[in-house]
């Protein structure tokens, strides 16, 4: 898998971070939205029942029918306006809310996975300085100073590394 440039260490990080986020998402927003829903479908069934009474008690008088058809109309259209403007707040801070938590995580992931990255480079800086000694030594048949060379390695890498994102 190193070969085509995959490093399943970090896939497999990633694949658990993204795990964890879809989670959360369902456990923190997907349940309060449904709540919310719930409450409201339970608020309007019960100002529909609310009108269904009001209407068997004006059967027994025109006069009252009148009255209580104006009042449940008055009600209703306020219910609905109220209903839509707790909604739309609700939305609007629901939507905020997951977009700061989104925003949250995406960034810490980015920041374990730049340390992820700058922690691997420099595994294999001293790997790398370790083998470009031990074969040096070989070459050279006899001991060389490990920590000059890897001096001149770490030299020789960084200039690789900034001709290379260069």
């Amino acid at each position: 898998m190193n070969e085509l440039g995959i490093n399943l260490p970090g896939l497999a990080t990633q694949l658990i971070s993204f795990s964890i986020i879809i989670f959360l998402l369902y456990k923190f927003l997907y349940g309060p939205i449904i709540k919310m829903l719930d409450q409201r479908a339970e608020r309007i069934k019960d100002s529909l029942d609310a009108a269904d009474r009001a209407r068997q008690e004006a059967a027994s008088s025109a006069e009252r029918i009148e009255q209580e058809l104006v009042s449940a109309r008055q009600q209703g259209q306020q219910f609905i306006v109220e209903a839509q403007e707790a909604a739309r707040r609700a939305g609007e801070q629901i939507e905020q809310r997951s977009r700061q938590q989104a925003d949250e995580i995406i960034a810490r992931a980015q920041a374990e996975i730049s340390q992820q990255r700058d922690s691997a480079i420099e595994e294999l800086r001293r790997e790398f300085a370790g083998l470009a000694v031990m074969a040096a030594e070989r070459v050279v048949e006899r001991e060389l100073d490990p920590a000059r060379h890897r001096e001149l390695i770490d030299k020789v890498l960084e200039e690789g590394l900034a001709n290379r994102t260069n």
